[in-house]
């Protein structure tokens, strides 16, 4: 009985946090997805993106209270805008999708949406950590040695 309330325990803490990807498995799943120079944004810039928003970590949220929106997931996009988590006054759901869809373990539908976000005007720029950690720098050692 005791071994089955510790798994039972395990698989509820792992559920909650989530999937953390290693820096290669990333790489090579957001290349799979077909990121890798998407809108003309190379793998690395995605994988710095990911660093600073999530620590590569799916289940990834931010709330602000400024605007009373919360980001999600390994991309950290935000419920004013990409997606609806019925409680972000205004929210105009662009991707078409609950937010709880962009906290899975499978991140397919979060990089659908990430594609979205990237084609509107403001690109990549639209990630605030993109601009602070990623733009016009070297960015080789997020990919580095992954074989990508």
């Amino acid at each position: 009985m005791k071994a089955l309330l510790i798994l039972g325990l395990l698989l509820l803490s792992y559920t909650v946090q989530g999937k953390i990807y290693g820096r290669c498995e990333l790489a090579r799943t957001l290349k799979s997805l077909g990121l890798d120079g998407y809108k003309g944004v190379s793998l690395a810039n995605w994988m710095c993106l990911t660093k600073w928003e999530s620590s590569y970590n799916t289940k990834a949220t931010h709330y602000n209270p400024g605007d009373q929106s919360t980001d999600y997931g390994i991309f950290q996009i935000n419920s004013r805008y990409w997606c609806d988590d019925g409680k972000t006054p205004g929210a105009v759901n662009a991707c078409h999708i609950p937010c709880s869809d962009l906290l899975k373990n499978d991140i397919t539908q979060a990089v659908a949406c990430a594609k979205r976000v990237v084609s509107d005007p403001q690109g990549v720029r639209a990630w605030m950590a993109w601009r602070s950690h990623c733009q016009n720098r070297d960015l080789t050692s997020y990919i580095q040695g992954c074989g990508v």
